[in-house]
C-alpha cells in the first residue's frame, strides 16, 4: 500500500499575502521538495543540467534561456526545480500498485496523491468490464490501439490530443501519422490557453506568435504585464523584468489580484536578493475588474488619439501607420466614440489611474505588452488582443527593438508543437509541403479542437481518444461533462510519465503507455538521441536527457508514435517510421524540408543555444491578405454579474504546475494546507452576509440552466477586485460550461465565470 497521505483541507491556515517573491525561501522550498523526491546525487544531476546548453530543457514553462555564456549555473526557478525533481523522482508505480488499487478507488484520490505515487514503469491495460489495470506487452498494446483505429467507420472518429510537454520531433511525427491516417483531429492544450492569442495575432499581424526577444524585454522603455502572474507561472521572467528595471525601463502590472512577484523580486543568485530588499518590479498596479482589459486598451487608444490632436505629428508614428498598416481611419473613428462612463464601469479603475498609464506611454519610445491566460480565457479575448495590437501600432511599437507583442506561453513546448503541425486547422501551404515530402494527400477538412472534441465524445461521434502527455480530463472545462464523454469511448489511451486523473476516466478499454521524461537518457538503435523544443520567443534548441530511465520498459514518445504508426498504417503510405525511431536526425532532416525556418535544422540546432526562427513582422513584412498589419474595430464589451453574484477567475496556486499540485500551499497568497478555498473581497463578503472562513458551495450560472456546483469551499477575505472572486483549478473547472467559450478562438472562459456562493450543506 502507498504511504503517501491524501491531504484534506482540515488544517487551513491563512497568513498575510507576501509583498515580494523568491529569495532564499524559494531555494529552500525547491531543495526540500527535490530531496523529498530523490537522492542528493540525483538532485544535483538534474539541477546542474536543467536549461544548460548541453543539458535538458525544463519541462515546465516556455520562458527562454539567456544566450550561452550568459546563463547562471543554476538557470531555473523554484517551480522548475520542483517540476524536474517531480519527473526525476525515485518513486515508482508498478504492476503491484495497480493490483492493489482498483480504478474506482484511484478515481476518488486527489490530483496531489496520484502524482506523488511516482513514475509509471510498464504499459498497462484495463479490459472491458474490469476495475483494475493489468500489465500488457508493448506489442499487444499497439495491436489493441491499432485495431480500434482501423475498425472505425471514419478516421474522424479518432482524437489525438497533445500537451505542450511533447518535443518537436515527436510532435512532427504525431501530426504526420494522424494526417496519414486521414484526419486533422489534433486538439491540443493551446486550444484551452493561447488560442485567442493566435487568432488575434494571425488576423492583425499575419503570424500567430510573439515578436519580441529576451533582449527586447531587457531594453524596453515600458512593459505592460497584463493578466499574468510571473512569480508562480514562469518565475524566470522576474529576472528579465529586473533587468528591464536596472536598465531604466518601467513596468505596469494589470491584474485583478496583486501578485507578489510583480511587487518586489529578490533574485536568489544576487546579493541584493539575499541580503537586500530586492528590486521593485511594477511602477504602477492597475487592479482591474475581470474582463475589463478590452476597455482599458480602448481608453489608452483614445488618450493617444487625443494627445495627437493636441500635438499633431508628435504622438503617433504616422510613417509606420502609412507604410505598414491598413484600417487606421475606420479604427480611429470608432476609437473616438469610447465612453469614459463605460470604460470606468468595465475596468473598475479611476480615470486618473488610466491617464497615468497614458502619460507613461507618451514618455516611452519602446513598449512591449506581455500577457497570458488572464487575457486569453475571457469571452472577448480575441477583440482584447486585437486592441492591444492597435495600441502598439499607434506609436510604431511593432517590429523594432524593445517593442512588440509578447504572449507568454505557460508550457514548455506548446509553441513548438503548433509550429510542427499540431493544429486542427493547419494552413494549406503546410499540408502541401507534407504531400510533396511524403507522397500522400493529407486531409483538408478542419479537425476538432479540444472543446469540440469533448462534444464529439459526448455525442458518440468520437470513439477513440489518444492523449500524448498532459491530463486532459483535468485541464478541460465542465469536468462532469468531460468525464462522461471520455467514458463513452471504446478505447482511451494516454502516453504519460506519471499517474493522473485521466488514467482513472476510462473508455471500455484503456491503455497507459509509459514514456521517457525530458530528463531521461534516450538511446535508440542509432545511438544516444536528443530532442528539440521552441520557447515563447521562437528560440529552438536541443535538449539531452542525462538520467537513467525510470524503467527498462519505457519507450520514448518518438518510438511509441513510430511503432503505433507502423502497426496502424503498414506501408501505406510509405513513410520510414523505423528510421525515424532509430535516428531523430532523420526526422529533423524531413522537418527542414516541410516547416519554414528550419532549413539545415540538424546543423543549426547543434550550435550552443540553437537558433531563432525568423519572424517576418520584425522585418516589416506582414503575411496578411493585404500585406499590411491590420487596425481593427472592436466593439465595447464588459462582463456582468447579477446582483448577489461574483465574477470568478480560476488560477494556479504557487505550489502547482498546470493541473498538478506539488503541495497544498499557496504561500505568496498566504494560503496554507488547503486548496478548496475561494478568495473574495471583504466588501463583497459583507454584502453577501458571509463571514471569513465560511464553508460554501460555488454554483455557476449559465444560460443552459444546468447547475454546476463545486462543493465545500472556504471563503477567504482577500484583496481581489470588488465584485470578483478567485479559486484554484482544476478543482473549479467543473464550473466552466463547455459552451462558454471565447468568441472566434473557442477557448474556455475560465477567467469570467458568473457564480453565486451558497452556504454548504452540512454532512
Amino acid at each position: 500500500m502507498s504511504t503517501i497521505e491524501d491531504p484534506t483541507d482540515d488544517r487551513l491556515e491563512v497568513t498575510a499575502p507576501k509583498t515580494w517573491a523568491t529569495g532564499l525561501p524559494a531555494v529552500t522550498h525547491a531543495m526540500q521538495y527535490s530531496l523529498g523526491q530523490t537522492s542528493v546525487r540525483r538532485t544535483a544531476l538534474t539541477l546542474l543540467n536543467i536549461n544548460q546548453t548541453k543539458g535538458f530543457d525544463c519541462p515546465g514553462c516556455a520562458w527562454p534561456e539567456p544566450a550561452p555564456g550568459h546563463r547562471a549555473k543554476n538557470e531555473y526557478c523554484e517551480n522548475g526545480a520542483k517540476h524536474i525533481s517531480d519527473e526525476a523522482t525515485s518513486r515508482r508505480v508498478t504492476a503491484d500498485f495497480f493490483r492493489t488499487h482498483p480504478i474506482s478507488e484511484l478515481a476518488e484520490k486527489s490530483d496531489y496523491w496520484l502524482n506523488q505515487q511516482g513514475r509509471l514503469t510498464e504499459p498497462m491495460v484495463k479490459r472491458p468490464g474490469a476495475d483494475h489495470y493489468e500489465p500488457v506487452g508493448w506489442d499487444e498494446a499497439f495491436g489493441l490501439l491499432a485495431e480500434e483505429l482501423r475498425r472505425l467507420d471514419s478516421p474522424d472518429e479518432a482524437l489525438f490530443y497533445t500537451s505542450g510537454r511533447l518535443n518537436n520531433e515527436a510532435a512532427f511525427l504525431l501530426q504526420l501519422f494522424v494526417r496519414a491516417f486521414g484526419t486533422n483531429n489534433l486538439p491540443d492544450c493551446s486550444n484551452m490557453c493561447h488560442e485567442s492569442s493566435g487568432s488575434a495575432l494571425q488576423e492583425t499581424l499575419g503570424i500567430g506568435k510573439g515578436s519580441v526577444s529576451l533582449d527586447d524585454i531587457h531594453h524596453s522603455d515600458l512593459i505592460l504585464v497584463v493578466g499574468q502572474n510571473p512569480g508562480t507561472n514562469h518565475p524566470r521572467m522576474l529576472s528579465a523584468l529586473e533587468e528591464t528595471k536596472l536598465n531604466g525601463g518601467h513596468i505596469v502590472a494589470v491584474n485583478p489580484l496583486p501578485e507578489a512577484g510583480l511587487i518586489r523580486f529578490k533574485h536568489p543568485q544576487k546579493a541584493r536578493g539575499i541580503v537586500g530588499r530586492g528590486t521593485a518590479i511594477a511602477d504602477q498596479f492597475l487592479q482591474i475588474r475581470p474582463g475589463g482589459d478590452l476597455a482599458l486598451f480602448q481608453a489608452l487608444n483614445l488618450l493617444l488619439l487625443e494627445a495627437e490632436d493636441a500635438r499633431p505629428g508628435a504622438v503617433l508614428d504616422h510613417g509606420f501607420i502609412a507604410a505598414h498598416t491598413t484600417g487606421f481611419d475606420a479604427f480611429a473613428e470608432r476609437a473616438r466614440k469610447a465612453s469614459w462612463d463605460d470604460i470606468l464601469e468595465a475596468t473598475g479603475l479611476t480615470r486618473e489611474e488610466i491617464e497615468a498609464v497614458g502619460e507613461r506611454v507618451l514618455r516611452s519610445e519602446s513598449i512591449i505588452v506581455c500577457w497570458a491566460m488572464g487575457l486569453t480565457q475571457q469571452k472577448h479575448a480575441v477583440p482584447t488582443i486585437r486592441e492591444v495590437v492597435n495600441f502598439l501600432m499607434l506609436r510604431g511599437n511593432i517590429g523594432r527593438p524593445g517593442a512588440g507583442v509578447c504572449p507568454v506561453r505557460g508550457h514548455s513546448n506548446v509553441q513548438g508543437d503548433r509550429t510542427m503541425g499540431i493544429w486542427e486547422r493547419m494552413p494549406q501551404a503546410f499540408l502541401d509541403a507534407l504531400e510533396r515530402e511524403f507522397a500522400f494527400t493529407p486531409p483538408t477538412e478542419h479537425g476538432l479542437d479540444s472543446v469540440n472534441a469533448i462534444r464529439a465524445m459526448r455525442d458518440g461521434e468520437a470513439k477513440v481518444f489518444l492523449g500524448v502527455a498532459g491530463n486532459f480530463v483535468r485541464a478541460t472545462p465542465d469536468s462532469e461533462v468531460t468525464e462522461r464523454a471520455m467514458r463513452r469511448c471504446r478505447l482511451t489511451a494516454h502516453i504519460s510519465t506519471k499517474l493522473n486523473r485521466s488514467h482513472t476516466v476510462c473508455g471500455d478499454t484503456a491503455l497507459i503507455l509509459p514514456t521517457l521524461g525530458r530528463s531521461d537518457r534516450d538511446i535508440q538503435a542509432g545511438g544516444e538521441q536528443f530532442i528539440t523544443v521552441e520557447d515563447s520567443m521562437s528560440e529552438v534548441h536541443a535538449s539531452r536527457g542525462r538520467l537513467d530511465p525510470a524503467s527498462p520498459h519505457l519507450l520514448s514518445e518518438v518510438a511509441i508514435i513510430s511503432r503505433l504508426a507502423r502497426r496502424t498504417l503498414g506501408d501505406n503510405p510509405s513513410i520510414p517510421w523505423e528510421k525515424f525511431e532509430a535516428d531523430y536526425g532523420t526526422i529533423r532532416d524531413r522537418i527542414s524540408r516541410v516547416v519554414p525556418g528550419f532549413e539545415d535544422f540538424n546543423a543549426r540546432v547543434d550550435r550552443p543555444g540553437g537558433f531563432r526562427l525568423p519572424n517576418p513582422v520584425n522585418e516589416g513584412v506582414f503575411p496578411t491578405p493585404s500585406g499590411k498589419a491590420v487596425f481593427t474595430c472592436n466593439d465595447f464589451e464588459m462582463l456582468h454579474a447579477p446582483e448577489g453574484h461574483l465574477l470568478l477567475q480560476t488560477l494556479r496556486s504557487h505550489d502547482q504546475w498546470n493541473t498538478v499540485p506539488y503541495a497544498m500551499n499557496d504561500r505568496y497568497r498566504g494560503i496554507h494546507n488547503a486548496r478548496r478555498v475561494v478568495l473574495v473581497n471583504p466588501v463583497d463578503l459583507e454584502a453577501l452576509g458571509l463571514a471569513d472562513r465560511t464553508e460554501v458551495d460555488l454554483v455557476s450560472v449559465w444560460r443552459d440552466g444546468v447547475e454546476r456546483r463545486a462543493e465545500k469551499f472556504r471563503v477567504i477575505a482577500y484583496p481581489t477586485t470588488p465584485g470578483s472572486a478567485a479559486a484554484y483549478y482544476p478543482e473549479t473547472n467543473v464550473l466552466v460550461p463547455l459552451d462558454s467559450v471565447a468568441d472566434i478562438s473557442n477557448t474556455p472562459t475560465s477567467k469570467g465565470v458568473v457564480v453565486r456562493l451558497e452556504p454548504a450543506v452540512a454532512g
